[in-house]
Protein backbone atom coordinates (compact mmCIF):
# COMPACT_ATOMS: atom_id res chain seq x y z
CA UNK A 1 0.00 0.00 0.00
CA UNK A 2 1.35 3.50 -1.25
CA UNK A 3 1.88 5.84 1.78
CA UNK A 4 0.06 9.35 0.79
CA UNK A 5 0.11 13.08 1.83
CA UNK A 6 -3.00 14.65 2.20
CA UNK A 7 -2.01 16.36 -1.41
CA UNK A 8 -1.16 13.21 -3.47
CA UNK A 9 -4.47 11.40 -1.89
CA UNK A 10 -6.87 14.20 -3.21
CA UNK A 11 -4.58 14.73 -6.57
CA UNK A 12 -4.93 10.82 -6.97
CA UNK A 13 -8.66 10.42 -6.26
CA UNK A 14 -9.18 13.56 -8.56
CA UNK A 15 -7.27 11.53 -11.43
CA UNK A 16 -7.97 8.81 -13.62
CA UNK A 17 -5.94 5.36 -14.68
CA UNK A 18 -3.63 3.78 -12.55
CA UNK A 19 -3.28 6.63 -10.04
CA UNK A 20 -7.22 7.11 -9.51
CA UNK A 21 -7.51 3.17 -9.04
CA UNK A 22 -4.65 2.50 -6.87
CA UNK A 23 -5.86 5.37 -4.61
CA UNK A 24 -9.30 4.10 -4.42
CA UNK A 25 -8.01 0.25 -3.92
CA UNK A 26 -6.02 1.15 -1.11
CA UNK A 27 -8.54 3.83 0.19
CA UNK A 28 -11.17 0.89 0.39
CA UNK A 29 -8.58 -1.56 1.98
CA UNK A 30 -8.22 1.34 4.74
CA UNK A 31 -11.87 2.02 5.15
CA UNK A 32 -12.11 -1.97 5.45
CA UNK A 33 -9.36 -2.80 8.36
CA UNK A 34 -10.53 0.61 10.63
CA UNK A 35 -14.24 0.06 9.94
CA UNK A 36 -14.47 -3.33 12.16
CA UNK A 37 -12.69 -2.11 15.17
CA UNK A 38 -14.93 1.28 15.60
CA UNK A 39 -18.01 -0.72 15.13
CA UNK A 40 -17.84 -3.61 17.52
CA UNK A 41 -18.41 -0.48 20.22
CA UNK A 42 -22.06 -0.76 18.79
CA UNK A 43 -22.48 -4.60 17.12
CA UNK A 44 -20.80 -7.92 17.96
CA UNK A 45 -18.58 -9.30 15.25
CA UNK A 46 -20.83 -12.62 15.23
CA UNK A 47 -23.88 -10.80 14.33
CA UNK A 48 -25.08 -11.44 10.72
CA UNK A 49 -25.60 -8.08 10.39
CA UNK A 50 -21.63 -7.15 10.85
CA UNK A 51 -19.83 -8.14 7.46
CA UNK A 52 -22.69 -6.85 5.25
CA UNK A 53 -22.68 -3.49 7.19
CA UNK A 54 -19.15 -3.15 6.72
CA UNK A 55 -19.55 -4.20 3.06
CA UNK A 56 -22.04 -1.69 2.91
CA UNK A 57 -20.59 1.06 4.56
CA UNK A 58 -17.41 1.02 2.89
CA UNK A 59 -18.75 1.08 -0.24
CA UNK A 60 -21.30 4.21 0.45
CA UNK A 61 -18.09 5.93 2.15
CA UNK A 62 -15.95 5.74 -0.88
CA UNK A 63 -19.01 7.44 -2.95
CA UNK A 64 -19.68 9.46 -0.44
CA UNK A 65 -15.73 10.64 -0.57
CA UNK A 66 -15.61 11.15 -3.88
CA UNK A 67 -18.24 13.28 -3.88
CA UNK A 68 -16.93 15.29 -0.78
CA UNK A 69 -13.31 15.75 -1.90
CA UNK A 70 -13.94 19.73 -2.16
CA UNK A 71 -14.68 19.40 1.59
CA UNK A 72 -11.61 18.50 2.92
CA UNK A 73 -9.78 21.55 4.96
CA UNK A 74 -6.77 19.57 5.44
CA UNK A 75 -7.15 19.84 9.04
CA UNK A 76 -6.17 16.21 9.78
CA UNK A 77 -4.72 13.24 8.31
CA UNK A 78 -7.38 12.47 5.14
CA UNK A 79 -7.76 9.41 6.13
CA UNK A 80 -8.77 10.03 9.51
CA UNK A 81 -11.24 12.54 7.76
CA UNK A 82 -12.49 9.39 5.64
CA UNK A 83 -12.63 7.16 8.82
CA UNK A 84 -15.19 9.56 10.57
CA UNK A 85 -17.15 9.37 7.43
CA UNK A 86 -17.53 5.64 7.27
CA UNK A 87 -18.81 5.48 11.31
CA UNK A 88 -21.26 8.43 10.58
CA UNK A 89 -22.82 6.72 7.91
CA UNK A 90 -22.47 3.43 9.70
CA UNK A 91 -24.43 4.23 12.84
CA UNK A 92 -26.83 6.04 10.34
CA UNK A 93 -27.33 2.67 8.52
CA UNK A 94 -27.24 0.68 12.03
CA UNK A 95 -30.13 3.11 13.47
CA UNK A 96 -32.07 2.36 10.39
CA UNK A 97 -32.04 -1.11 10.41
CA UNK A 98 -32.59 -1.39 14.21
CA UNK A 99 -35.38 0.40 13.88
CA UNK A 100 -36.98 -1.38 10.84
CA UNK A 101 -36.44 -4.78 12.85
CA UNK A 102 -37.45 -3.39 15.88
CA UNK A 103 -40.76 -2.09 14.30
CA UNK A 104 -41.52 -5.74 12.91
CA UNK A 105 -40.55 -7.50 16.06
CA UNK A 106 -43.23 -5.36 17.66
CA UNK A 107 -45.31 -6.24 15.08
CA UNK A 108 -45.44 -9.50 15.11
CA UNK A 109 -45.45 -9.78 18.81
CA UNK A 110 -48.50 -8.12 19.02
CA UNK A 111 -50.51 -8.42 16.14
CA UNK A 112 -53.83 -6.30 17.59
CA UNK A 113 -51.04 -3.28 17.72
CA UNK A 114 -51.36 -0.67 15.51
CA UNK A 115 -48.39 -0.08 12.71
CA UNK A 116 -46.47 2.71 13.12
CA UNK A 117 -47.25 6.07 12.25
CA UNK A 118 -46.62 5.92 8.29
CA UNK A 119 -45.93 2.18 7.64
CA UNK A 120 -49.70 2.44 5.55
CA UNK A 121 -49.93 4.00 2.44
CA UNK A 122 -52.15 6.88 2.93
CA UNK A 123 -55.28 5.65 0.71
CA UNK A 124 -57.13 9.59 1.31
CA UNK A 125 -54.77 11.26 -0.75
CA UNK A 126 -56.59 14.24 -1.97
CA UNK A 127 -56.32 14.57 -5.90
CA UNK A 128 -54.40 18.21 -5.71
CA UNK A 129 -51.61 15.53 -3.77
CA UNK A 130 -52.46 13.28 -6.10
CA UNK A 131 -51.88 15.76 -9.38
CA UNK A 132 -48.45 17.37 -7.43
CA UNK A 133 -46.72 14.06 -6.89
CA UNK A 134 -47.76 12.79 -10.33
CA UNK A 135 -46.15 16.49 -11.71
CA UNK A 136 -43.02 15.83 -9.99
CA UNK A 137 -42.62 12.39 -11.13
CA UNK A 138 -42.81 13.72 -14.65
CA UNK A 139 -39.85 16.14 -13.60
CA UNK A 140 -37.66 14.25 -12.07
CA UNK A 141 -37.93 10.87 -14.96
CA UNK A 142 -36.89 13.62 -17.39
CA UNK A 143 -33.63 14.99 -15.02
CA UNK A 144 -33.27 11.19 -15.41
CA UNK A 145 -33.50 10.74 -18.99
CA UNK A 146 -31.82 14.22 -19.27
CA UNK A 147 -28.68 14.41 -17.04
CA UNK A 148 -28.15 10.56 -17.16
CA UNK A 149 -26.49 8.31 -19.76
CA UNK A 150 -27.86 5.13 -19.78
CA UNK A 151 -24.94 3.55 -18.26
CA UNK A 152 -25.62 5.94 -15.34
CA UNK A 153 -29.17 4.99 -14.92
CA UNK A 154 -28.53 1.35 -15.35
CA UNK A 155 -25.85 1.42 -12.56
CA UNK A 156 -28.39 3.26 -9.92
CA UNK A 157 -30.80 1.17 -10.29
CA UNK A 158 -28.53 -2.17 -10.35
CA UNK A 159 -27.25 -0.26 -6.99
CA UNK A 160 -29.82 1.38 -5.72
CA UNK A 161 -32.76 -0.03 -6.50
CA UNK A 162 -32.04 -4.19 -6.20
CA UNK A 163 -29.39 -3.75 -3.96
CA UNK A 164 -26.85 -5.89 -6.20
CA UNK A 165 -23.03 -6.00 -4.67
CA UNK A 166 -20.59 -3.64 -6.42
CA UNK A 167 -18.17 -6.71 -7.67
CA UNK A 168 -21.48 -8.27 -9.34
CA UNK A 169 -23.13 -5.13 -10.78
CA UNK A 170 -20.04 -4.21 -12.11
CA UNK A 171 -19.56 -8.26 -13.89
CA UNK A 172 -23.05 -7.14 -15.15
CA UNK A 173 -22.33 -3.99 -16.50
CA UNK A 174 -18.98 -5.41 -17.87
CA UNK A 175 -16.81 -2.86 -16.31
CA UNK A 176 -14.79 -3.35 -13.05
CA UNK A 177 -15.38 -2.19 -9.97
CA UNK A 178 -13.58 0.90 -9.77
CA UNK A 179 -14.82 2.21 -13.12
CA UNK A 180 -18.20 1.49 -11.59
CA UNK A 181 -17.75 3.97 -8.45
CA UNK A 182 -16.65 6.86 -11.19
CA UNK A 183 -19.62 6.34 -13.01
CA UNK A 184 -21.85 6.79 -9.85
CA UNK A 185 -19.65 9.55 -8.39
CA UNK A 186 -20.42 11.28 -11.90
CA UNK A 187 -23.96 10.78 -12.22
CA UNK A 188 -24.51 11.82 -8.14
CA UNK A 189 -22.86 15.21 -9.27
CA UNK A 190 -25.16 15.75 -12.06
CA UNK A 191 -28.23 15.25 -10.49
CA UNK A 192 -27.45 16.70 -7.48
CA UNK A 193 -26.29 20.06 -9.69
CA UNK A 194 -29.96 19.44 -11.45
CA UNK A 195 -31.38 18.98 -8.53
CA UNK A 196 -30.93 22.05 -6.79
CA UNK A 197 -31.89 23.66 -10.33
CA UNK A 198 -34.83 22.16 -10.33
CA UNK A 199 -35.62 22.79 -6.50
CA UNK A 200 -36.04 18.93 -5.99
CA UNK A 201 -34.01 16.85 -3.28
CA UNK A 202 -32.86 13.25 -2.86
CA UNK A 203 -36.41 12.19 -1.78
CA UNK A 204 -37.89 13.18 -4.59
CA UNK A 205 -35.69 11.23 -6.83
CA UNK A 206 -36.44 8.58 -4.47
CA UNK A 207 -40.15 8.39 -4.99
CA UNK A 208 -39.31 8.45 -8.51
CA UNK A 209 -38.00 5.22 -8.46
CA UNK A 210 -40.63 3.73 -5.92
CA UNK A 211 -43.50 4.75 -7.67
CA UNK A 212 -42.54 3.41 -11.30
Amino acid sequence: MTTRTNEVWLNDLRSTGTPYEDALNDLRAIIQKGLPYALTRWLSSDDPLFQPLVDEVTQETLLRVLDQLGTFEGRSLFTTWVHKIAIRIALTELRRKRWRDSSLDELTENEDAPPPPGLLADSQTSPETSAERSDMLVRVRRILEDELTPKQREALVLLGLQDMPMEEAAKRMKTNRNALYKLLHDARLRLKRRLALEDLNPQDLLMAFEQK
